[in-house]
């Protein structure tokens, strides 16, 4: 395990030099990955790093104390001086239940704990009176680096989770779901912030893919049917997922569930990667791509992220979203 924290950073330093823009670490536990604190790889990082943007996609917030996660986060946006990037997530069923959490308790402590924090960010004197806390003049330390906070992030899969995030001025970021599907997520986000008077365009809105890179397609499109296992095994038992038959994969629906689609695997060349990166960017309007570039230690990540970043990524860069 050691090695593999030394050859992620490794891979994020590289990621700098390519000229990546930053560096999102997901959180997950018991068995899933590698990531159970991804605030400390933040620390650790931000001081080999002087210009990636930093950040976590996301604290599974339902996990923590709203205040200790406050004052965690206002510590590492001064360590990052300012590159912080700050994502909150209700967690994954599977992983809540293993403490005992249910996710409609998870989703209301994650609601509340969101109105503490965001009150934090406009007052570091802190009071509350809710169903999971109860504080009292509480003051926060530090305040944080960036005014008047650091760029808020929520992942999200349903509409309503959207629009709760365009009320709290808070970026969202979804994945797995077809190209169709997440457009009218962005949709519903538009239209709440546009309802509120808020800014809703491309900065606002990510898509996160799973990227499948070689100068071999064939290759590339064998290394994107494992990461689909990949997937597959890490989502097992989610409630959340739907299946669907083909001919409703990109119908509406309501509820907060969703499903795995074609859409998030992009496999090919530089050239063929790029152009699909950017078909979907246009189509639903997305202005940043977070690409995983691959789920485990592989002898070919560091050429995935040499071609990303030196092929694909300057003409992400001359494309136009919006």
């Amino acid at each position: 395990m050691t090695a593999a924290f030394g050859e992620g950073l490794t891979f994020w330093l590289e990621a700098e030099r390519l000229g990546f823009e930053g560096i999102f670490f997901s959180e997950h536990h018991f068995g899933l990955s590698l990531s159970p604190s991804p605030n400390l790889l933040i620390a650790a990082i931000s001081r080999q790093t002087t210009r990636l943007r930093l950040g976590t996609m996301g604290n599974v917030v339902p996990f923590y104390e709203p205040w200790r996660l406050f004052e965690e986060l206002a510590m590492l946006d001064h360590l990052t001086s300012g590159r912080l990037e700050i994502g909150f997530a209700a967690g994954v069923p599977q992983e809540l239940a293993r403490i005992g959490l249910g996710m409609e308790e998870a989703r209301e402590r994650f609601n509340e704990a969101l109105d503490i924090i965001d009150a934090a960010f406009a007052n570091p004197v802190v009071n509350h009176s809710g169903k999971h806390w109860k504080l009292e003049n509480l003051t926060l330390m530090p305040s944080v680096f960036r005014q008047p906070s650091p760029p808020k992030w929520t992942t999200v899969v349903s509409i309503g989770s959207a629009q709760k995030s365009a009320q709290r001025r808070s970026k969202i970021c979804t994945g797995f779901e077809s190209v169709g599907r997440v457009s009218e997520i962005f949709d519903a986000y538009r239209s709440e912030a546009a309802r509120l008077g808020l800014p809703a365009g491309p900065d606002q809105l990510a898509i996160r893919r799973n990227i499948s890179i070689s100068r071999d397609a064939a290759l590339a499109r064998e290394e994107s049917e494992i990461a689909k296992a990949a997937t597959r095994k890490v989502v097992a038992g989610d409630p959340r997922v739907v299946e669907r038959s083909s001919s409703l994969l990109d119908a509406p629906r309501a509820g907060a569930g969703f499903s795995l689609h074609d859409d998030d695997y992009i496999a090919g060349t530089p050239a063929q990667v790029a152009e699909q990166v950017i078909d979907q960017c246009r189509q639903s309007g997305a202005g940043h791509l977070l690409a995983m570039l691959g789920r485990s230690s592989s002898p070919r990540r560091l050429e995935s992220i040499a071609l990303f970043g030196g092929e694909v990524i300057p003409q992400m860069r001359r494309a136009h979203i919006g």
